[in-house]
């Protein structure tokens, strides 16, 4: 049996839904024990009681019935009366007594009157004015007869307390369990944030404690992120070392081609221009986000100072909106270096390039747009992995690089949490990419 259409109303938190686990059956145990005792037992002791307390009243009756006037009637009734605990007198009809009237709360009461109607056809109203009063009015030859007895004699005393104490002690220990549940789970909540923050590129100070089965996955977690960490570090350390001990011969190349000719040297000169310039693509991807830490910045601030760089380099670039203002935990280096690229593909395959800023309460978007030949969907995952470069997607006369410029921007974008977005511009038609990272 699926159970699919339950999912859009249950709640989403691990407290919540252990909130529910624990007091549903608690509920559902209160109402099931309730119903029944209300039901069965309750109505039954006092359906037993409600018959003997009617057969008393049945014989005061016939008493009374047989004398020839009302103070003869309460003679004759007086022992009988006396030793059932009753008191009789004969009373004035009055709207007051044409109707049954009983507490809210009291439960057994309707019970009790539905009863005393069936079993005295003559009764004209049955009031239940408190918990130890009874008043029961009849119908006589010799006028309207009213009996005042204790309450208790039928039906069990207070039977709502019980239903009180339940109700207060279940509520009681269930609070009681929801304070410790939450104990428990907070370990839980703790490896989220630290597992979240470090999605993030940031760590946090985490240490497992809680139930065994929560130390055995945080220590995990530890593990993992311990692993991580070194292998980032080892990225960068093997690409760093390679790239470094790979400007040396390109130095004495360079050395080596100033003593030709320059007719000779120009087309050697520009290879080694170019793998330096491979070189440096190499080193820039090595470092990816690894540079600094996570601080407080103002987007629009570093945003602004990206474009005006990119301007004294003699691209055309505009800063179009900023919408929002705030700060975010950033890497600037790191932003700087993502947005740089964003910038530097689009006027290499477009002729300018607008960059614009939305920040929310909960994320904030970078977009930089140009108007090239943009690149296709189906090839835009491929165009975000590492030396990926699409010949028929860009435009070949500007050279397409070693392929990883918007791999950079993704591992960066990644490194803060966020995401690298591919899509077309509607505004110049060319590609549209978006770095979006929450905050």
């Amino acid at each position: 049996m699926s159970f699919r259409w339950l999912k859009p109303y249950m709640p989403r938190s691990l407290y919540a839904r252990a909130a529910l686990i624990l007091a549903l059956p608690m509920v559902v145990v209160l109402l099931v024990v309730a119903v029944a005792f209300l039901q069965r037992h309750l109505e039954d002791v006092t359906a037993q009681m409600t018959l003997t307390v009617s057969r008393e009243i049945d014989m005061i009756v016939d008493q009374a019935v047989m004398a020839d006037n009302q103070q003869e009637a309460l003679t004759k009734a007086g022992p009988t009366l006396e030793a059932l605990q009753m008191q009789a007198r004969f009373v004035t009809p009055d709207p007051e007594y044409s109707a049954d009237r009983r507490r809210w709360y009291d439960f057994t009461g309707a019970v009790v009157q539905r009863n005393m109607h069936f079993l005295l056809p003559d009764a004209q109203a049955v009031l239940l004015p408190s918990s130890r009063q009874t008043l029961v009015y009849l119908e006589t030859r010799l006028g309207l007869l009213e009996l005042s007895f204790d309450r208790r004699r039928l039906s069990p005393a207070a039977p709502h307390q019980l239903i009180v104490t339940m109700v207060f002690f279940a509520v009681l220990m269930t609070t009681i369990s929801f304070l410790y549940m939450r104990n428990q789970l907070r370990p839980i909540t703790k490896m989220a944030e630290a597992a979240q923050a470090f999605g993030r590129g940031r760590v946090v100070p985490y240490a497992p404690r809680g139930a065994v089965e929560v130390r055995t996955a945080g220590h995990a977690f530890l593990d993992m992120r311990a692993r991580i960490e070194r292998q980032i570090e080892q990225r960068t350390l093997m690409l760093s070392g390679v790239s470094h001990d790979l400007r040396t011969p390109l130095t004495r190349l360079k050395l080596g081609l100033a003593m030709m000719p320059e007719e000779e040297a120009a087309p050697l000169l520009k290879d080694v221009d170019e793998m330096q310039s491979l070189l440096d693509a190499f080193l820039d991807f090595s470092r990816g986000a690894s540079e600094g830490t996570p601080e407080a910045v103002d987007p629009a601030a570093l945003l602004s100072q990206i474009v005006e760089d990119a301007k004294r380099a003699g691209r055309a670039v505009e800063l179009t909106e900023c919408e929002g203002q705030g700060s975010a935990m950033l890497r600037p280096t790191a932003i700087r270096r993502a947005v740089g690229n964003l910038i530097g593909n689009a006027v290499r395959y477009g002729n300018r390039a607008e960059v614009s800023l939305m920040m929310t309460p909960k994320s904030l978007r970078i977009r930089v747009e140009d108007d090239g030949p943009g690149i296709p969907p189906e090839q835009r995952t491929e165009a975000a992995k590492p030396f990926s470069r699409l010949d028929p997607a860009r435009n070949q006369n500007q050279g397409t690089g070693v392929g990883l410029g918007l791999a950079i921007v993704a591992d960066i974008a990644r490194a803060h949490g966020g995401a690298l977005r591919l899509g077309e511009s509607e505004k110049l038609g060319g590609l549209r990419a978006d770095i979006v990272i929450g905050r």
